[in-house]
């Protein structure tokens, strides 16, 4: 028998590339996979330097600010420079990010839909319980539970 978790979590990442894909093939997204990957990072990060991007994905800091500047100019981000240090900026997602965002949800909410009216409230309640325990706890490895900026009033 398969992992539960295992299999769900396939049929979640599978329906969000063939729908990435299908984007991609009929125009509707002006982004590569690689850049889809960056900007949902940059995102999961909530406003990261440029640098602490580069580090979360241990790729060189030439080769995210290479991957930035595409975004920006694709208009998907936008640097903001911080108030403390002139030298330094922080990444924000933009509107355009976000209506491209929406359309990944929404299957993201039939599925949530399916399991409320699937469900008594007690297990709808227990199952998302169950799932702030896996993302707060039993996820470290990701580090998106932690606080990426050392100083949130810098922007």
């Amino acid at each position: 028998m398969s992992n539960p978790l295992s299999e769900v979590f396939a049929k979640f990442r599978v329906h969000y590339y063939r729908d990435v894909f299908s984007r991609i093939k009929n125009r509707e997204l002006s982004l590569s996979t690689v850049e889809v990957y960056c900007v949902e990072t940059i995102y999961a990060l909530g406003s990261p330097t440029i640098n602490e991007f580069a580090n979360y994905l241990r790729i060189s800091s030439p080769n995210a600010t290479y991957k930035v500047n595409s975004l920006v100019r694709k208009g998907y981000i936008r640097k903001i420079q911080s108030k403390r240090d002139k030298r330094e900026y922080y990444l924000e997602v933009t509107d355009r990010f976000y209506r491209y965002w929406n359309l990944n949800e929404r299957y993201l909410d039939i599925v949530d839909r399916r399991l409320k009216d699937t469900l008594t409230p007690e297990e709808y309640t227990f199952f998302c319980g169950i799932l702030d325990k896996i993302s707060s706890d039993l996820m470290p490895e990701t580090g998106l539970d932690e606080e990426f900026r050392s100083d949130p009033d810098a922007v």
